[in-house]
C-alpha cells in the first residue's frame, strides 16, 4: 500500500487552480436566456398581481406570458428601466403566515430566513400617453441581463449612479 503523498496532492491542487484561473470567462450577456422566469408584482394591465410567468424581449416589445394571459409593452414606450436587489421570505404564502403563530416565537424566527432576488422596475407610456409603472422580480443575477436586452432593443434607461456602479 502506498503512503499518502501530500506534495503530489498539493501539486495537483495548484495545477487545477492555475487552469481554472486561466480559463476564459464567458460574458454574462452572451449567456442571457431568451426568456426569463419572472413574477409580475404590479403594473401590467390585464395581469393580476403576483403572477408568475415568462418575460421575453423582441425587437419591438417586452412580452409577459402566463398561461393564456399575455401582455405586451412597446419598447418605444419604455421611458426608464431600473434594477435593484431585494429579499423575500423563503417560507411564504399561507404556510408562512401560519408559522407566525408557532409557539415561543419560532414562527418569527422562520420568517428571518430569506432569499435574495432581483427587481426590475419599468416606467412606460401606454398608447394614450398615460404614464405607468410595472415591477417584476427575478432570480438573483438576472435583472441586469433582462435590462441589457431591453436597452439593446431600444428602451431608455437611466444611468447607474457612480456609488452603485462600484458596489460588488
Amino acid at each position: 500500500m502506498r503512503e499518502f503523498d501530500g506534495k503530489a496532492l498539493l501539486s495537483a491542487l495548484v495545477l487545477f487552480v492555475a487552469c481554472a484561473a486561466s480559463s476564459p470567462r464567458v460574458n454574462a450577456q452572451s449567456n442571457a436566456p431568451a426568456s426569463f422566469n419572472v413574477k409580475h408584482v404590479i403594473g401590467l394591465q390585464a395581469v393580476q398581481h403576483n403572477t408568475k410567468g415568462q418575460a421575453t424581449v423582441s425587437k419591438d416589445a417586452l412580452t409577459f406570458t402566463s398561461g393564456p394571459t399575455k401582455s405586451d409593452l412597446a419598447i418605444s414606450g419604455i421611458e426608464d428601466v431600473q434594477t435593484g436587489v431585494d429579499s423575500q421570505r423563503i417560507i411564504g404564502g399561507t404556510i408562512g403566515t401560519l408559522t407566525m403563530v408557532a409557539p415561543y416565537g419560532s414562527g418569527r424566527f422562520l420568517s428571518l430566513f430569506r432569499e435574495k432576488i432581483d427587481t426590475l422596475t419599468i416606467e412606460y407610456r401606454d398608447t394614450n400617453g398615460g404614464l405607468h409603472g410595472a415591477i417584476f422580480t427575478l432570480p438573483k443575477g438576472l435583472a441586469s441581463a433582462l435590462k441589457a436586452q431591453l436597452v439593446a432593443a431600444g428602451a431608455k434607461a437611466s444611468p447607474v449612479p457612480a456609488q452603485e456602479a462600484t458596489k460588488p
